[in-house]
Formats: structure tokens, sequence, C-alpha cells
């Protein structure tokens, strides 16, 4: 079975100033739905029909397939990182709150530290708050690079490619991160992903 573009968990304007339709457009429609063609047209060569794209991407990376890897691995992250957003804004609570505070010292700490690793994160890829062993940590992975082949759970990702942010804030990437960060993330998913329920979320297969 193909993968497909997944569909996005709310409406594309419902970002209002913080991100635009338009960015949805370009960035779901257009670039994140490239990745799924790119992948589908590889899989019969890379005898990886059927498999589930966790697996594709862990196979391809195996082989030094890094066409496959690519297209496949920004499937995953995209498809990761839509869930990561929520047009309401939220609070850390519960047990991650805990977590964020034993790690950071506050959730503005936190915050802080994600902006300045993924704003001075050089050229394309993503920014990562993940949980090694039993610790929060913060950072960066390069291009189309992805937690699925590390031994460590993703929690909550930012895009920082330019097609994620130039449609609305230009090359101006702090001022993305600022509003994303402040005001559109949605932390009951990262919650989720500490026990590793909302990672399926972005699996195909």
């Amino acid at each position: 079975m193909a993968f497909v573009l997944p569909d996005l968990p709310y409406a594309k304007d419902a970002f209002g100033s913080i991100l635009s339709a338009e960015t949805f457009d370009y960035h779901h429609g257009k670039h994140h739905n490239a990745y799924v063609t790119q992948t589908n047209d590889q899989l019969a060569a890379a005898g990886l029909e059927g498999a589930k794209l966790s697996e594709v991407i862990r196979k391809a990376k195996d082989a030094g397939n890094q066409k496959l890897f690519n297209a496949s691995a920004q499937i995953w992250n995209h498809s990761f990182y839509w869930q990561c957003l929520s047009p309401e804004p939220q609070q850390p609570s519960g047990k991650l709150k805990e977590l964020i505070d034993r790690d950071f010292g506050s959730t503005a700490d936190l915050i802080a530290k994600l902006k300045a690793e993924s704003a001075g994160h050089f050229a394309s890829g993503w920014g990562w708050l993940v949980l090694d062993g039993d610790t929060l940590k913060v950072t960066s992975l390069h291009d189309a690079d992805t937690p699925v082949v590390y031994d460590y759970k993703p929690l909550l990702t930012l895009d920082v490619w330019e097609h994620a942010y130039y449609v609305d804030y230009r090359n101006a990437r702090p001022n993305y991160l600022d509003a994303l960060l402040e005001k559109a993330i949605n932390w009951d998913f990262v919650a989720l992903n500490l026990d590793g329920k909302g990672v399926d979320r972005a699996d195909q297969g």
C-alpha cells in the first residue's frame, strides 16, 4: 500500500497571523506531499512495498539509500510536526511540567533553550525536545534526519526549513519560533509522547 499525505488536524486558517493558510498550502500541500510522492516512487526498487513508514526509514538508513531516507524521514517528521501545533494556546501540565521544571528550571527556560537551539541551527533541519532515558533534552538534527533512527523518544519538533516560515516571516526564523513557542504548541500531544502514545500518529503502514 502506498503512503498518503495525512490530513491536517485543524483547518488551514486556524492559526490566524501565526501561520497563514498560504503557508499550509505550500508546506503541507506541496512540500510534504512531494515527500510522499518521492517515497512511493522508490519503494518497489528498494523492496519495501508494504513496509511501515518507520521501517522504510530505518532500512533506507541501514542500506545507505540517502534519497529514500530523506524522502521517507521527511514524511514522518512533517506528520509529527503538524501534531505538535495547536491553534488554541496551551501550557504544559502534570508529569510533563514536573519534568520540565526538574530538567530546565521552568517552562520559560525550556522555551528559551528550544528557541536558541532552533534559531541557531545552521541551514535546514529540525529542533527537538526529546526524552533521553529519563531526562528531557533539547537538540537539533540536520536536513531530514529524524529521531526514528535514534534511541530516544521525540516529544516536540520545530521545523526550521525555510519553507516552514518564509511566506509569513521571510528570513526571520526567530520571529517564527517566538510565535510558535509562545502561542501554538500542542503541549497535550507532547505529554502523550512521554509514554510513546502520540508518536504512532506520524507512522503509516
